[in-house]
């Protein structure tokens, strides 16, 4: 095995253990000590905090990391298919460890996270990883996908927020929510367009046939599986933040006649 393959294998590896660290031990630990609502859940919200806990860790890292190759990363930028993959298998590695930890988690866990759609989400990113991994091809297009990830922290806060009991009109909450619509909307739906742009440049290239079937295939199927996830989870976020805005408007509304009345 090369020294490289060595230290992707190796930081895939810590990956998986930092983050079922962080699950089982720091996120309660630290949870607790800044906010004391953590104490007052339920075992099983416990788990799905330390869950949305460790799922914003994951999407702040790899997110920046993501970023920092899209804007540097002259390689891959100017081979969308066969470009140097080095710093993109590191971020993939990180990936990784947490999609195979957290599917275990959501396995072992199932009653108080079991959700089909993750455990789709999971396998499919695995499965068209594991080229980007293996092979070194479509590197671009593979950390491309880890866009979505900048979104996840407005997702998990979201949650957050209505587990402390905080009032859907609240500031911190509306904020939140709009933000989180905004941001899915950018780093998801978006960029669709850009992002099969690129498919469709490269399709019938010489590198495209280079692929062989298996990468395309993967290529292709977890795209579409992804994205079409990615429109049904903004159409039921599009409904919840209009609920939001409907609600700052009603406040506007009571906040005028509570004027006139004194």
């Amino acid at each position: 095995m090369a020294a490289f393959d060595k230290l992707i294998l190796g930081v895939g590896v810590s990956s998986f253990a930092i983050f079922q660290l962080l699950f089982h031990v720091l996120s309660s630990w630290v949870s607790a000590r800044v906010t004391s609502g953590f104490n007052n859940l339920d075992q099983k919200r416990k788990i799905e905090w330390n869950s949305r806990t460790v799922s914003t860790f994951h999407a702040l890292v790899v997110g920046a990391f993501c970023l920092y190759i899209l804007l540097y990363d002259e390689a891959v930028n100017a081979d969308h298919v066969w470009g140097d993959p080095s710093i993109v298998k590191l971020n993939l590695a990180i990936t990784t460890g947490y999609l195979i930890s957290d599917l275990l988690l959501i396995i072992f866990y199932w009653k108080a996270i079991g959700d089909i759609f993750f455990v789709i989400h999971h396998l499919v990113a695995l499965y068209a990883y594991y080229f980007v991994l293996d092979r070194g091809l479509l590197a671009y297009f593979a950390n491309f996908r880890l866009l979505a990830e900048f979104s996840t922290p407005f997702v998990n806060q979201r949650w957050f927020f209505e587990v402390l009991g905080y009032s859907k009109s609240s500031k911190g909450n509306i904020v939140n929510g709009v933000l989180m619509t905004v941001v899915f909307f950018l780093a998801r739906i978006a960029v669709i367009p850009v992002y099969y742009s690129h498919v469709a440049f490269e399709y019938g290239t010489e590198a495209f046939h280079r692929l062989g079937f298996a990468a395309q295939s993967a290529w292709f199927i977890s795209s579409i599986v992804l994205d079409v996830m990615n429109l049904m989870w903004m159409v039921k976020i599009t409904k919840g933040c209009y609920k939001v805005i409907c609600l700052i408007g009603q406040g506007e509304v009571k906040a005028h006649k509570n004027g006139k009345s004194e």
